[in-house]
């Protein structure tokens, strides 16, 4: 593939302004050239407005990665083996300079409009099942190693092999699925949808089935809004969406004072209560920059530690490479394929992610979902990426001011784009039950099991099954065949951990 090459094929590129040929130094021009911003049918205003809507809808992970990596006292943080933890304000700071650092190299290397910062599956997986083995330098460690074997299987491009064997079906049920994984996550941080505390069933309507929460009532209204004003084709719709909805919430809690609900106030805001910060600037605490070890394989063993590093690859490479196609798909940018340009470096640069991410012990930065939402603003290049990214380093400096919008209100521009994904659907085939099932178990298992990476392993071993005892096994590539047996592996990894150890 070219990495010059023109992949999109539903919207015709405009006409230049000027004649081909045509000398225009300009900045502006060269600026215009480099991220075919004119080419791919967008424009400044548009690539500024989506790259800011991207921004608020992922702010939140400058607080929430320091509330799952570290904490405010030992306490209450995630302890590692010899009792180290990693201070909330520390953490903040690594989270917005690395999401600021990456989703700018990729957006000047790759020049799409896909944002980056802190995995959440990653972190979860950090401080629930790893530190309690190793330190958190060491943890780090291993996603270092693990974003170092992201970038040699990209930049030999075996990554990129895999992500071509992936047939055209799978790809758009990725985007289908991611759709609804957006929209649960949506839902669910919203308070919406709830846990039921019980087996059956295992979530439910709000609380007790019914919607009682001012901030729940908030989202509610947020998507009302923000649907009339997409529907209705308004310029800026989620963004203008977004600042009505925040500033209702703001007036909201200045007169009702629900606060937040740190865990046990189920009527509270799930993460942060929209008020008016008293301060605005604060200087950043870059300390844990470099605090890495790769000491892990003498304290836990060779084969323990490689399991470990297995795992975040597998999590780290099949999320990303299922995000990067639901959001290219969104974006126009994908060619009948699936592809889109500059598909190596892009796979590159999100391996980097990973690297820098541990080195700095901000947990392996990717591709994030909520990117969507900036595409669905019109974002469309790399420029919307330049935004978001020095959004995220001023970030580090004016943190208070992140912590105005409300996840309720990010919920309801999440259901909102994955409404948007969702309707890719009408272009699977449905004439062919072969096709059916695999594609079906990648839409549903990824908002079920709440992974990406779930969802693409079941498609891919269903569709190398089904497909091949339905006489199409000559259609599908050996490599799709490696790559389910490795998922047959990832989904089994426990009793094998279980089994080597004993």
């Amino acid at each position: 593939m070219s990495e010059t090459e023109t992949h999109t094929s539903s919207t015709p590129a405009p006409k230049p302004d000027t004649p081909v040929g045509t000398p225009n130094p300009g900045l502006k021009a060269r600026i215009d050239r480099y991220f075919e911003i004119t080419m791919r049918g967008s424009t400044y205003g548009r690539e500024i407005r989506g790259g800011l809507v991207t921004f608020v809808t992922m702010a939140y992970i400058v607080i929430l990665n320091p509330l799952i990596l570290g904490g405010f006292s030992a306490d209450q943080a995630a302890v590692d083996v010899v009792g180290g933890w990693l201070p909330n304000g520390q953490v903040a700071a690594v989270t917005a300079l690395t999401a600021g650092v990456m989703t700018i190299l990729f957006g000047a290397i790759a020049r799409l409009p896909f944002g980056f910062a802190a995995g959440l599956g990653i972190n979860s997986f950090l401080a629930v099942s790893v530190v309690g083995q190793v330190t958190w330098p060491e943890a780090m460690g291993l996603v270092v190693i693990n974003g170092l074997i992201i970038v040699l299987l990209a930049s030999t491009g075996m990554r990129e092999l895999i992500f071509n064997a992936v047939p055209r079906q799978l790809k758009i049920a990725i985007t289908v699925g991611i759709g609804l994984f957006i929209a649960f996550i949506g839902l669910v941080d919203s308070g919406f949808v709830r846990s039921s505390g019980v087996a059956s069933p295992p979530v439910q309507l709000g609380e007790n089935g019914s919607v009682v929460s001012l901030p729940t009532a908030v989202f509610v209204l947020g998507l009302i809004i923000l649907g009339i004003l997409v529907a209705r084709k308004v310029k800026a719709a989620l963004l203008i969406g977004i600042v009505a909805t925040t500033l209702i919430a703001v007036v909201l809690e200045a007169i009702f004072k629900v606060g937040p609900s740190f865990g046990q106030n189920p009527d509270g805001w799930n993460l942060n209560a929209p008020v008016l910060p008293t301060s605005i600037v604060s200087l950043p605490d870059l300390s844990l920059v470099g605090q890495v070890s790769f000491g892990a394989f003498d304290r836990i063993g060779v084969l323990a530690a490689s399991m470990l590093v297995f795992t975040l690859v597998f999590t780290n490479f099949f999320d990303a490479m299922g995000t990067m196609t639901g959001l290219a798909n969104e974006a126009g940018v994908a060619n009948e394929k699936g592809n889109f340009p500059r598909l190596k470096s892009a796979l590159i640069v999100e391996g980097v992610g990973a690297v820098v991410g541990g080195a700095s012990s901000a947990s392996s930065n990717t591709v994030f979902i909520e990117s969507g939402a900036g595409i669905g603003e019109g974002a469309r290049t790399g420029l919307a990426n330049i935004v978001t990214g020095l959004l995220f380093l001023a970030a580090m400096f004016f943190t208070p001011l992140t912590q105005i919008v409300p996840l309720e209100v990010a919920a309801a521009a999440l259901v909102i784009v994955g409404a948007m994904m969702v309707s890719q659907i009408r272009f699977i085939d449905f004439s062919e039950f072969s096709i059916v099932l695999p594609v079906f178990l990648t839409i549903i298992v990824m908002p079920l099991t709440y992974s990406i990476a779930n969802g693409i392993g079941a498609g891919f071993i269903a569709w190398v099954l089904v497909r091949s005892f339905s006489g199409k096994a000559r259609e599908i590539s050996p490599l799709l065949w490696a790559v389910a047996v490795g998922f047959l592996v990832f989904f089994v990894r426990g009793p094998i951990e279980v089994w080597f150890g004993a």
